[in-house]
């Protein structure tokens, strides 16, 4: 279709707008719109731009908190007050279609567009996180998945110079079609530094930077906002392709152009690329933009209007510079080598307005394509749906529990979800910008040393799928108690969260409740611990026409910090003859465990016990065990159950350890149990009465497990295994299946 003729119903949904929709852009211009502007509504009110089916909830998320600088929805990314004149910016963001089609480049643009969040804001990334999901490590397909995905993230991290400090993995039959890859970055700058997404003063001029335009990307917001199907693959032109030398560059040339004062706004191409920069940053700022689009650098000939404008191509930004100071911004993309063309300026009516050749052909108003601004605002009819009934009829009674618990424990380590993900980690370089301090001090939070101050962040992504589709409010709540649970045991302080919201078709109402429910219970939850949602990303459609969807994957990243790094906290047993002690109390629960869920193949179950008032007491006192030097190692019960806890505590220094189970509960439920609020800790023995001291002062449940030990796994006197044949098999099960990497 020509760019200047006007368009129909049909067209519009062909482009994936509502009827209801098209009418309402044809009230907004007073007029049908033409092809170009059609397209432009198309990915600036797509699901992935505009968020219209989720932000009514997202607005219910607590955003406030006493360290916030740059709260949900005002810039790229949150920032947060690290103290001393410090920030950290921060964010997580979805490229889940993209990677189900082309894995590498997929997951690579990812790490490159969370990337630009950060540094477009003026802070140097300085770690790197994810979260992904796939589906039976046994198909080929996830082979090629996996293997794609991962080499792309360390391809381009790697060669982009950030560390990866931390992330998870997790292998489910429901990601068999529709994995997810979720990219988490942290950056620092000096407080006061921040360069703002926004666009002012008429005559300003319009620079674009960075790489040429081409056709990759384009309707790639649209693209993502709807279901995986069969026909999927004919939308591989909508998979961005990156450089990550070419980021490199802009990255220093971003930072360094920032300095010279000389810039107004900045504003990263990522999602539906021009048109969205443009219309943010003018909405942001209350003004317009005249944009001469065939002054565009393009790496391809004869581009339309639409496709220059929707295009997304990777490492480009949008800079608006003060009028009469544009040489020098030249000079630094000049020293850098990188374009920077100026394509337009500033004006005053609100409107973008695109030219070819002094010919317009878009004119649409800022303000009616963003969120906050004219873009629809759904709120979606939901249900609970059935399942979540049958999954509180489980009773642990009608599971038998294995006659020999040492299968049972094997079956654990031999596990994909469980077992080491060192094939995944050793592609990934943790140790560049050498501020990674669990690189060779395992902590259950990747720490990062802050240049020139004693201070450390302390960053986790969590979320415990099954949980969440078991019961989405509780096992979101969860997902933010662990990740808070693992801050605390490095010895942090959680300070806030960004998230990402992966879950299905939002116009399934049981799905829509799955969405619902689990922003309650992260509200719930970050109310309760002080930790305030900078911001995010949602990633609806994630479902295929034969398998149905995902499961609600929110996935927390959280952040902290310790503001003394010497107060950091291991996971590893230091000694034997140590005492080992479990802060929480033990339950007789199974629930939604890897125990019951893999080893017994039962699905239906509740999300296992979790109380959030007891959470936060059992965290608080952990916090004074490392401040007062009384423990050795804490590590959080979580996947596997206290078995699997004791063994990653037991591996790094090849020691062991001799317990006695719980007679209160069932002997599976206390070794492979996933009952939230515990942590295990390690205490020299001659500090134990000082740590009972310090425990007694508490109300939080505590007990004497057994101590560390020469190498023997020992339970109730049963020698378990050895901990070199345990970790033999626990450090190579995805080379088995995966090969080398």
């Amino acid at each position: 279709m020509e760019y200047n003729q006007l368009t129909t119903l049909e067209t519009a949904n062909d482009l994936g707008l509502r009827p209801e929709e098209f009418e309402r852009i044809k009230e907004i211009l007073g007029r049908t719109p033409n092809f170009t502007e059609l397209s432009i509504f198309s990915v600036m009110w797509s699901e992935h731009c505009s968020y219209k089916n989720s932000i009514t909830w997202l607005k219910t998320l607590p955003k406030d908190g006493p360290r916030m600088l740059a709260k949900a929805g005002e810039e790229n990314a949150g920032m947060v007050d690290l103290g001393d004149g410090i920030a950290c910016v921060f964010k997580i963001e979805s490229h889940n279609h993209p990677s189900a089609l082309e894995p590498y480049q997929g997951a690579a643009t990812g790490v490159g567009g969370i990337n630009r969040d950060i540094f477009t804001m003026g802070a140097r990334p300085v770690a790197q996180l994810n979260s992904l999901r796939f589906g039976d490590i046994n198909q080929e397909r996830t082979k090629w998945l996996i293997k794609g995905i991962v080499k792309g993230i360390g391809d381009y991290g790697n060669a982009f110079g950030i560390p990866t400090v931390g992330g998870e993995v997790f292998f489910d039959d429901c990601y068999n079609v529709n994995p997810l890859v979720n990219a988490m970055s942290a950056g620092i700058l000096e407080v006061g530094d921040m360069i703002s997404a926004t666009s002012f003063g008429v005559g300003n001029p319009v620079f674009i930077v960075g790489s040429a335009t081409g056709k990759d990307g384009i309707h790639g917001a649209a693209f993502a906002s709807k279901n995986i199907t069969e026909d999927s693959v004919n939308d591989l032109p909508s998979v961005q392709v990156g450089d990550p030398f070419q980021e490199k560059l802009l990255l220093e040339a971003s930072l360094e152009v920032i300095k010279t004062g000389a810039v107004i706004g900045m504003q990263d191409m990522g999602a539906a690329g021009i048109i969205c920069s443009n219309a943010e940053m003018s909405a942001k700022g209350e003004h317009g933009m005249r944009i001469d689009l065939d002054k565009v650098p393009m790496r391809q000939p004869n581009m339309e209007p639409f496709e220059i404008l929707l295009s997304e191509s990777q490492e480009r930004m949008l800079i608006v510079v003060e009028k009469g100071r544009e040489a020098e911004v030249q000079v630094v993309f000049d020293k850098w080598d990188l374009n920077c063309i100026q394509i337009g300026e500033v004006t005053a009516n609100g409107r973008l307005e695109y030219y070819v050749h002094d010919e317009l052909v878009a004119d649409v108003p800022a303000d009616d394509l963003v969120l906050g601004g004219g873009a629809p605002v759904y709120e979606r009819e939901y249900k609970e749906p059935a399942y979540f009934a049958e999954n509180k009829k489980f009773n642990i009674e009608d599971i038998t529990e294995p006659e020999d618990l040492k299968v049972a424990a094997m079956h654990l380590i031999s596990h994909p979800n469980i077992a080491s993900k060192r094939w995944v980690t050793e592609q990934y370089d943790s140790m560049v910008g050498a501020a990674t301090i669990t690189t060779n001090f395992p902590s259950d939070a990747a720490l990062t040393s802050i240049k020139g101050t004693n201070k450390a962040l302390a960053l986790t992504i969590d979320c415990n799928s099954r949980y969440v589709y078991a019961d989405p409010q509780k096992g979101c709540a969860i997902a933010v108690a662990e990740a808070a649970r693992n801050i605390t045991c490095a010895g942090g302080e959680p300070v806030a969260i960004t998230n990402c919201l992966n879950f299905g078709n939002p116009y399934v109402p049981e799905v829509y409740w799955q969405f619902v429910s689990a922003i309650k219970g992260m509200s719930e939850a970050c109310v309760k611990f002080e930790t305030p949602v900078t911001g995010g990303n949602v990633s609806f459609y994630n479902q295929s026409t034969d398998d149905g969807p995902v499961f609600p994957t929110p996935a927390i990243g959280m952040l902290g910090v310790l503001d003394n790094v010497e107060n950091r906290m291991s996971l590893d047993f230091k000694k034997a003859g140590d005492l080992i002690f479990l802060i929480g109390e033990n339950k007789n629960d199974i629930s939604s465990s890897e125990y019951l869920a893999s080893f017994h193949k039962v699905s239906a179950s509740p999300a296992p016990y979790f109380d959030l008032d007891e959470e936060y007491d059992m965290h608080q006192v952990v916090k004074q065990l490392i401040l007062s030097k009384v423990i050795e190692s804490a590590h959080d019960v979580a996947d596997g159950g206290l078995y699997i806890t004791l063994l990653e505590s037991a591996m790094p220094r090849g020691l062991g350890f001799d317990i006695e189970s719980d007679d209160e509960v069932r002997k599976d439920a206390f070794l492979f149990g996933e009952a939230q609020g515990r942590v295990l800790v390690s205490v020299k023995a001659d500090k134990e009465e000082e740590f009972v001291e310090l425990m007694a002062t508490s109300e939080v449940e505590f007990s004497l497990l057994g101590t560390v030990s020469e190498g023997d796994l020992l339970v109730d006197g049963e020698l378990f295994a050895t901990v070199q044949e345990s970790k033999e098999v626990f450090d190579n099960v995805l080379h088995h299946i995966l090969g080398q990497a």
